[in-house]
């Protein structure tokens, strides 16, 4: 199959998939077991939505720092951000 029409790559398209996949599984969460609120370290009601889109925002953050700051593979900054994914789910 090819990416041509949008000039996209196979990692561009990966990220997507796993973008729209994540929204579908987090609607399913939500239907099946439904949110109520909580409130962590940051002193403000979240929901499970609310917690994957600081997750999403942090991780573009991390990502964009590690490209500026850093000449290392960006590999490694995959793994600062499911970290910083675990932290944010678990207690924020």
């Amino acid at each position: 199959m090819e990416l041509n029409w949008m000039a996209w790559t196979w990692p561009t398209a990966i990220f997507f998939l796993i973008i729209a996949t994540t929204l579908v599984v987090m609607t399913v969460l939500a239907i099946k077991f439904p949110e109520r609120e909580r409130v962590g370290i940051l002193h403000i009601p979240t929901t499970r939505g609310d917690r994957l889109f600081i997750t999403l925002l942090g991780s573009a953050f991390i990502h964009l720092g590690w490209l500026f700051f850093l000449d290392i593979q960006l590999w490694w900054a995959l793994v600062v951000s499911a970290a910083y994914a675990f932290i944010v789910f678990r207690w924020v």
